[in-house]
């Protein structure tokens, strides 16, 4: 074995015209020295190998220097291809390395880690500036995580901003989940391994157009709770809840290698504020767990006094930037950094309107103002996703209106992962601000596919499926969703609650404001009318003889911002009169239609489908993906209103009023071959599913 003359060199060793060292010896610890080097320069095991390989090439040589010169040029001839190689593959495997490594991370000692001690944002005593996107993993398909933070990485985000879901990590009191599509660590190591820095918004309350703002609705039992409050039965439960998440970000952090450098103190407080001591609680709950990075706040320009804390940098939300706001920010902040912590790139939809756009210019001209200025900001959202299931949320002001399943957001990454017109404009503007650093190259896209339709053959009515629920609640009076004994006494989070009694008479039914959020009523399980918040009242026929009258309630989502969060009750909320007197005597099933509710039902007495079908019901129909299977959009635009299951996974909500005609399904959530398709219908349906390769979010309308 030998080494080139060029590695010789490098070595120490003096060539003479036989391209020998002069000095065996010398060169012998000059080899080993320069191994060593490249072992604490990559600090990897193949760099190892390669200094033990390097070792035995210098003793054999200083051995060779007792040999002919005819001998060593012969050696050298026949292996010094092999030491170059060596050589190369030392040196390549160093600087691939350097190379890969953020240049952040190469200089930083992490000591101090993010720093807003003066006008400018600093990382470990270097000037640095926030440009962050917001990615939810729980709107994500976890196959897809990569992918949605490789794109973002390529057009120049250098920070993540994740909201930390309450409600869906803690479902039951004492029942927590952090695994596959939730796994929190996972995916803050995805980040730091793209090289990317996070801020961390682990709530309790986030909003983020969740179902009660991400609140876990069993707290709702409690009858005297006053949520986002020092109440002690708020602060228990949060209490409970960080000690089993905030553990496991402790390690993420900044100061312990991690990619977190900073975390928010709940959210949007300011225009909440029915307790001043609540922020300094989460505050104190945070770092007396260990959180050591800096904290923050976030709330509109007008609240900002009332949503801070002390010892917390404060920061604004928008989406036209006007001076007021800036004005606003200094006022409560003058000697501190200016960030946007939530820049709107779009907006959400709700039930029955249209479907809000940002023209592309407008986003990246207001962008383009806030770097000018000087300040950091995070993109809301950078990619929207999914509120897959019944995890939407709804407004009540100025009525009571409930989001859609897309959270597509027109966000500059659609909810599919495609690059939109914004992104392309974003990438361009984030290039002049990366101080020479080239951006990764943009990722491929995804192929998308329209699938054959998928005819639905066989149907289960509502009422051959109360079965399969658990064992129906007697009460005298109606009870709320979440006051049910279900789930392990933690009550119903989602879905319909059936509420049955008997009737001797028809005349006129009222609900009082008392149906949370619509009602289907069946008079012998035929349909006689809906009950809504717009109409109370409704017709019930005459009969002589004894009937059972169903109100089929569905919770259509609970607000997720707003003073009345406290009030979020669903189901039947309160008494429900049949001329005038009080109906009694409720026989409940919950629906909360959970994936083993929807997998007990294919051991149901299905029957083929009839030519006049009973609604409410369920139609199964199966979808074949050959090969591997590729992103599609669902659409049913013969149905009326209802939930659509795949495999088991709930899709979310259609409902014709739109503006959403498409549900998008992830291939990741299909199977190559046979999928089960499940349709649960209220109203009416054609009985056939249509999957299109293109999205259909709606008639869409410039947000004002």
């Amino acid at each position: 074995m030998h080494l080139s003359p060029v590695c010789l060199c490098e070595a120490g060793g003096t060539p003479d015209t036989w391209g020998n060292p002069v000095n065996g010896l010398d060169f012998h610890n000059a080899a080993l020295r320069h191994s060593h080097e490249a072992v604490r320069g990559s600090g990897q095991r193949h760099a190892l190998i390669c200094c033990r390989e390097l070792s035995v090439t210098a003793a054999r040589v200083t051995e060779g220097f007792r040999t002919p010169p005819m001998v060593v040029l012969r050696v050298r001839s026949l292996h010094k291809r092999k030491y170059a190689l060596i050589c190369l593959c030392i040196v390549g495997f160093i600087m691939y390395r350097y190379i890969r490594m953020p240049a952040s991370g190469r200089r930083l000692s992490r000591k101090v880690g993010l720093s807003a001690n003066t006008s400018q944002f600093t990382l470990e005593g270097e000037p640095f500036r926030i440009l962050g996107g917001s990615v939810h993993y729980f709107r994500v398909p976890r196959a897809y995580w990569r992918d949605r933070l490789m794109k973002m990485k390529a057009c120049g985000i250098n920070t993540l901003t994740t909201f930390v879901p309450w409600s869906l990590h803690q479902p039951e009191r004492g029942a927590f989940d952090f695994n596959t599509q939730l796994d929190l660590e996972a995916y803050i190591g995805l980040a730091d391994e793209l090289g990317l820095w996070v801020i961390l918004r682990p709530g309790p309350y986030v909003s983020s157009e969740l179902d009660l703002g991400g609140l876990p609705s069993w707290l709702l039992r409690d009858a005297s709770m006053r949520l986002r409050t020092t109440h002690p039965g708020f602060t228990q439960a949060v209490n409970t809840y960080f000690d089993k998440l905030i553990p496991k970000v402790i390690p993420l952090q900044f100061k312990k290698g991690g990619p977190i450098i900073a975390v928010q103190v709940e959210n949007q407080y300011g225009s909440y504020a029915k307790d001043q001591s609540y922020m300094l609680f989460i505050k104190e709950a945070l770092q007396s767990r260990g959180i050591s990075e800096l904290l923050l706040t976030s709330d509109n320009h007008n609240t900002l006094k009332s949503g801070g804390v002390e010892g917390a940098i404060r920061s604004v939300k928008l989406q036209k930037l006007n001076q007021r706001d800036i004005q606003d920010l200094m006022a409560v902040q003058p000697n501190g950094p200016a960030m946007v912590m939530d820049y709107w790139t779009g907006w959400y939809d709700v039930w029955g309107d249209l479907h809000h756009v940002l023209p592309p210019e407008d986003m990246v001209s207001t962008v383009r103002e806030i770097l000018r200025r000087g300040m950091s900001v995070n993109l809301y959202m950078f990619h929207g996703g999914s509120s897959f299931g019944f995890m939407s949320g709804a407004l009540s002001d100025p009525s009571y209106r409930a989001l859609v399943p897309s959270y597509d957001y027109d966000a500059p990454l659609t909810e599919a992962g495609e690059y939109s017109p914004k992104y392309h404009l974003l990438r361009d503007l984030l290039s002049r601000y990366n101080r020479g650093d080239r951006f990764p190259d943009m990722p491929t896209l995804h192929y998308r596919e329209a699938y054959e339709s998928a005819i639905t053959y066989h149907h289960l009515s509502l009422w051959e499926a109360l079965r399969f629920t658990e064992e129906p609640f007697k009460s005298e009076k109606p009870v709320s969703m979440e006051n049910l004994p279900v789930n392990n006494r933690n009550g119903q989070s989602y879905g319909y609650t059936l509420y049955e009694t008997e009737i001797s008479g028809g005349g006129l039914l009222k609900s009082g404001d008392n149906v949370r959020d619509r009602a289907l009523v069946f008079v012998d399980r035929v349909h006689v009318g809906l009950f809504k918040r717009q109409s109370l009242e409704l017709a019930v026929p005459d009969g002589k003889e004894r009937r059972t009258l169903s109100l089929l309630v569905e919770n259509c989502g609970r607000v997720h911002q707003g003073r009345d969060l406290d009030k979020q009750h669903k189901g039947l909320v309160g008494d429900i009169l049949l001329n005038n007197v009080p109906l009694r005597d409720f026989t409940i099933y919950s629906l909360d239609m959970k994936p083993s509710f929807i997998d007990s039902l294919y051991q149901a007495p299905w029957k083929t489908l009839p030519e006049n079908p009973s609604f409410p019901g369920f139609f199964m129909g199966r979808l074949f993906a050959y090969g591997y299977p590729s992103d599609t959009f669902m659409k049913l635009p013969g149905w009326e209103k209802g939930v659509v299951f795949i495999n088991g996974v709930n899709l979310g909500r259609y409902w014709s009023i739109g503006p959403q005609q498409a549900l998008y399904l992830p291939g990741p959530f299909l199977n190559g071959g046979i999928n089960q398709v499940v349709v649960f219908e209220e109203q009416e349906g054609d009985f056939k599913v249509l999957f299109e390769d293109v999205p259909d979010l709606g008639m869409a309308a410039d947000i004002q």
